[in-house]
């Protein structure tokens, strides 16, 4: 009996300890609902992207998403209008996805501009000595 109990207290502590490391990493997948329906919306779309998409595009996208995965989720979006749309005429290409993705980074691209601060030093030339 008391190793059921002492069972019951660990698996308690356990899920205590769980609930808090979720918490402390808002980590929503506490409630089932919303686990569901993020898992029916990643089905939706990977079905759309199958019908949209060939093999080699699909292969390509899924390493992007290793690597950037925002970029891809943009072109996965950029994707999922355009089939909704009906602007695909048939299965994009890897060349096709190669051209979308340089649209997306295109759009996407981040300018960075370098602004120097010169300071103005006081020179002794400049004064006038009376």
């Amino acid at each position: 009996m008391a190793d059921e109990e002492l069972e019951a207290l660990r698996q308690q502590r356990l899920a205590e300890l769980q609930a808090k490391l979720q918490a402390k990493h808002g980590d929503p997948s506490g409630d089932p609902s919303q686990q569901e329906a993020k898992q029916r919306e990643a089905e939706i779309r990977n079905t759309i992207l199958a019908q949209v998409l060939d093999q080699a595009a699909r292969a390509r996208l899924s390493n992007l998403a290793l690597v950037k995965p925002d970029k891809a989720k943009a072109v996965e979006n950029y994707l999922i209008q355009m089939a909704r749309f009906g602007q695909l005429a048939g299965k994009v290409s890897e060349q096709g996805l190669i051209e979308i993705l340089e649209k997306v980074s295109q759009q996407t691209e981040k300018k960075t501009t370098v602004k120097f601060n010169r300071r103005k030093v006081l020179d002794s030339d400049e004064e006038d000595d009376y």
